[in-house]
């Protein structure tokens, strides 16, 4: 196991006992401690995955992640100090792949770490195969080998999360998921009932595919049940 992770957070002792946990279980982990050694070391490692604290002097974690998101799609979990949904949602909706509340059990992390970087290498090695593999419904058109989506000719850009969660939609057209079950195939892990992830990330892939008039053509809620892709 060669995967490069880089943990983000101002809390030294904490930065080190994640990275000594990290490395026992094989990986290559690096260290920043502010918010602009953080962007710096992004650059430099060009990580596999990049664990980021929100609250950090310098730049804050929203802004770091900003900045990721502007070049890179690899998995970033986010470090919340507090239980506050305003937080998460924000990460989210920024990009992040992930986040765990401070204190958090290192058994959690490590598992949400293997999680996101499973989805990965899944779909690195789902991109090597040379069949072609389209799905089309009206005028948008995804390509699973590519991991490219386009609608009416234009590139959409999509984080590696929504990528994947509207793909197990468009291969299942027509079929409703629960937001249980969506959290459980597309990130891998369950999520402890915290089904606000699979809400922020439908309307983030809402935002950029839909037609943005207020009606849904593509991901269709079923009340009371959950979220399907509709097929044309």
């Amino acid at each position: 196991m060669d995967s490069k992770i880089l943990v983000i957070d101002d809390e030294k002792a904490i930065a080190d006992i994640v990275k000594f946990n990290l490395e026992k279980e094989g990986y290559k982990v690096s260290t920043a401690y502010d918010g602009e050694e953080g962007v710096q070391a992004v650059e430099n490692i060009i990580p596999d995955l990049v664990i980021l604290d929100i609250m950090m002097p310098k730049k804050d974690g929203f802004q770091v992640l900003k900045e990721i998101r502007m070049k890179y799609k690899f998995p970033v979990i986010m470090l919340t100090a507090k239980e506050e949904e305003v937080d998460k949602v924000l990460g989210l909706e920024l990009g992040a792949d992930d986040y765990i509340t401070k204190p958090f059990s290192m058994r959690e992390l490590i598992a949400r770490v293997k999680a996101n970087l499973r989805r990965v290498n899944y779909s690195n090695f789902s991109n090597s195969e040379n069949t072609d593999s389209i799905i089309t419904s009206e005028d948008l058109v995804i390509d699973l080998n590519k991991y490219e989506v386009k609608k009416s000719d234009k590139i959409i850009e999509l984080t590696l999360r929504e990528f994947e969660l509207l793909k197990f939609l468009a291969t299942s057209a027509n079929q409703v998921f629960s937001r249980e079950q969506l959290l459980e195939e597309v990130w891998g892990y369950e999520y402890y009932g915290d089904i606000r992830t699979v809400d922020v990330t439908i309307r983030r892939l809402r935002e950029k595919i839909e037609d943005g008039n207020g009606e849904f053509k593509y991901i269709i809620t079923k009340r009371g049940v959950g979220y399907y892709f509709r097929r044309a």
